[in-house]
């Protein structure tokens, strides 16, 4: 009886041991195994910011109130643009070249020439005698005053008699309307001069006209 109930306990041991053997197994199964990753979810694309837009470029021309002489015409920084009497607006002629044009500098005419507040059709160009190009208002040749030193100074109004600030019109600023010359005429005339031997350059009036 001894032997088999010790047979019958060995029996049982080695059951339970290979029960336990198969549970760990089991067990060290699902875990080496059943860990599964978790999905990536896709990024969404990224969207580039949006750009600003440039700010447009000032008018060539454009308007201002002056205190004193009304409306008048500036350049697109805002310095005030000028006519000289000894010029010819029909056709348009400058008559201010050499030392002239370092203290009266000609509005430069680069590229598309655009407006604010002033008629397009009364703007244009003329060819300067060193061959560069200068815009004109109602045919009269268009100057900034070297003195100017900020947008809205005035200091070459009335210059030596002859030079004013430009009127949207082409026009003298602070003048009495009559005192202008009228759309498509000459200013007042220049000096009589004997006219030189061709081919010398066209005769120059005055210099006390420039305004130096």
């Amino acid at each position: 009886m001894r032997s088999t109930s010790h047979t019958r306990r060995a029996a049982l041991l080695a059951a339970s041991g290979l029960a336990v053997a198969a549970l760990v197994a089991g067990c060290g199964s699902s875990g080496g195994s059943g860990s599964t990753a978790k999905p990536t979810t896709p990024s969404a694309p990224s969207t580039p910011a949006p750009s600003t837009p440039a700010a447009p470029a000032a008018p060539t021309l454009q308007t201002a109130t002056d205190p004193k002489l009304g409306t008048i015409v500036t350049d697109s920084a805002g310095f005030t643009l000028y006519r000289f009497d000894q010029d010819h607006n029909n056709p348009p002629e400058s008559y201010c070249n050499a030392g002239c044009s370092s203290l009266w500098p000609p509005e430069p005419a680069n590229g598309n020439v655009t407006v604010k507040g002033i008629d397009s059709k009364l703007v244009g160009t003329l060819t300067r005698d060193d061959g560069s190009k200068q815009i004109t208002l109602n045919g009269w040749p268009a100057y900034r005053f070297a003195p100017d030193t900020k947008p809205g100074d005035t200091k070459g109004q009335g210059v030596a008699g002859a030079w004013f600030a430009l009127t949207p019109t082409g026009g003298k600023a602070g003048v009495a309307s009559g005192s202008n010359a009228m759309p498509g005429t000459p200013s007042t005339p220049k000096p009589s001069m004997p006219a030189p031997p061709e081919p010398t350059p066209k005769p120059t009036p005055p210099s006390s006209g420039y305004g130096y």
